[in-house]
């Protein structure tokens, strides 16, 4: 079938009122962003449905990009006739006919925004259905859970006809919410909560602790590949790796091993945020998740957000392990995720971390490091990287890295 345009239908962003059409600017921007590559696409964005005409481009290419936009509530493959009713009935035919064996059932579901044609949406249906019967009499009408559906939208441009609805990625376009810093540990959690954080229109930047020598040139590519996949829902990241070896070297020599993890977490939401007010963001996002380790009851969280004032994002605070998984081997994560690199979250671990940990002695043992020299330190040597789609930075062979588990 020759789809003549693609129809995007925006969902929640029918909600924003006033603000709809800053919110329909943004996703307009993000499609235009996404489809890029194509060619002779005209993207003409109105306040209900965003139209993609294709003049020529194949509509399932141009949908599998759609399929990562956040902002899209669903889309459909269309095809435009002009508003009389004998170019209607040869395209519905022609629709049906390609889509649907020859003794499925069918409906017809009109919606009519253009109130000036001369059949309302009962009549288009009665004649539609009427039609396609007499030309295809083994089919049968079902109204409840048809076969297929022939969508019909009267709109001023034209008639348009479909029996597709493809979902869309839902959520609201990227950077409709401002931009957030995301800590990116190499597991299996923070990638997950920065897939959330775009979905709710967050634009994100990594910010990833790195160790040298203690953590390896894999573990930084790991970080880098795990962003890579995150990228199709936004078209680019960027990746600010954060020397923290001096940092986690004069917390294990000078303090005691129960407050290392509480200690050095401190130092990570500190330069997090430093890196936020100098790259304009307005929060910081994490993986945490409630009591799935040491530095994550509340009694800690209670004792490392006391460094900042700065709202902090927890998109996966409340979920268990298994539905964090879920997701993560949804977006394709997963995998990357539990290869064998340490981090600087795991490399220093303490045996038997603090659960609990003193607001009071977290700030007392502090006042023994340089804290801003340190913090300085670690600022002027940061790696800032632009992450593309097609970028690809571990060198190993992912079935040779695989054998490594």
């Amino acid at each position: 079938m020759q789809y003549t345009e693609i129809m995007i239908r925006y969902g929640e962003l029918s909600t924003k009122g006033r603000n709809r059409k800053d919110f329909i600017g943004r996703l307009n921007g993000n499609v235009t962003k996404a489809l890029h590559e194509f060619n002779n696409l005209t993207i003409r964005p109105k306040h209900d449905r965003m139209h993609i005409e294709l003049n020529g481009n194949d509509a399932y290419e141009v949908i599998a990009r759609l399929k990562n936009v956040f902002g899209i509530q669903n889309f459909s493959p269309m095809v435009k006739v002009a508003k009389n009713m004998d170019d209607v009935h040869h395209a519905a035919l022609a629709l049906i006919q390609a889509t649907a064996d020859k003794n499925a059932s069918f409906k017809v579901n009109t919606r009519r925004s253009d109130h000036s044609f001369a059949l309302d949406t009962n009549e288009m249906n009665l004649d539609l259905g009427g039609y396609l019967l007499k030309r295809m009499p083994t089919l049968h009408v079902q109204m409840k859970q048809p076969d297929v559906t022939l969508y019909v939208e009267v709109r001023k441009e034209g008639i348009f006809l479909t029996t597709e609805k493809i979902p869309g990625a839902g959520g609201m376009p990227v950077g409709s919410a401002g931009k957030g810093m995301l800590m990116l540990s190499g597991g299996i959690d923070s990638p997950v909560a920065g897939y959330y954080a775009l979905k709710r229109g967050i634009d994100i930047e990594m910010v990833h602790f790195f160790s040298p020598p203690y953590t390896s040139d894999n573990a930084l590519a790991k970080a880098k590949e795990l962003t890579t996949k995150l990228v199709p829902y936004v078209g680019s990241i960027t990746f600010i790796a954060v020397p923290f070896a001096e940092i986690q070297e004069e917390i294990k020599s000078k303090l005691p091993e129960s407050y290392l993890m509480t200690i050095q977490r401190r130092f990570m939401l500190r330069l997090a945020d430093r890196i936020r007010a100098i790259r304009g963001g307005l929060a910081i996002i994490n993986g945490e998740s409630v009591g799935q380790v040491a530095s994550q009851t509340l009694e800690s969280m209670v004792a490392i957000n006391d460094v900042t004032a700065t709202p902090i994002i927890r998109p996966v605070a409340t979920m268990d392990k298994n539905e964090i998984i879920d997701v993560a081997k949804k977006i394709d994560t997963y995998d990357l995720s539990i290869l064998p690199f340490a981090d600087s979250c795991t490399v220093f671990a303490p045996k038997s971390p603090k659960t609990k940990p003193s607001l009071e002695k977290a700030r007392y043992y502090e006042q023994q490091l340089d804290v801003e020299g340190l913090i300085k330190r670690s600022l002027d040597n940061l790696q800032i990287t632009e992450v593309k789609a097609n970028d690809h930075f571990l060198n190993n062979d992912m079935e040779e890295i695989a054998s490594l588990l």
